[in-house]
């Protein structure tokens, strides 16, 4: 499983469905919901969906608008530890059970969105 099966799986409309029940649930979360400021929504919706086509080798509007992606930097501002990025990942697989994402994106993404919450973790303990 890799990239490439997501985009045949899902393509860009999947994500986009994948990315709206994320951010549905995002707005109701008490702990990193309340890290999104009240008027970038649906900015923050975008951004993610975009990086996540793009990641998954669709289109390159992310890259073309944004430049190199620096997650771990521009997440900087915001205390992301061990809870937070457990939450993050919980409610990003509670929306690829909401979508049904198929059994080998599934994977592949389980994974991904693991070690990517894991890795924008900047406070410890």
């Amino acid at each position: 499983m890799d990239e490439q099966t997501v985009m045949q799986e899902l393509g860009e409309d999947g994500i986009t469905r994948l990315t709206a029940a994320f951010y549905q649930r995002m707005r109701k979360d008490d702990l990193v919901g309340s890290m999104y400021p009240d008027n970038d929504w649906e900015g923050a919706e975008e951004r993610l969906r975009d990086f996540l086509i793009f990641r998954m080798g669709g289109s390159a509007k992310y890259i073309e608008e944004r430049g190199h992606p620096r997650l771990r930097m521009r997440h900087m501002p915001f205390a992301i530890g061990e809870a937070e990025s457990k939450r993050w990942v919980k409610l990003m697989r509670e929306a690829m059970d909401e979508v049904n994402v198929p059994e080998g994106s599934r994977l592949f993404l389980d994974q991904f969105f693991a070690q990517t919450a894991d890795f924008m973790r900047n406070q410890h303990g």
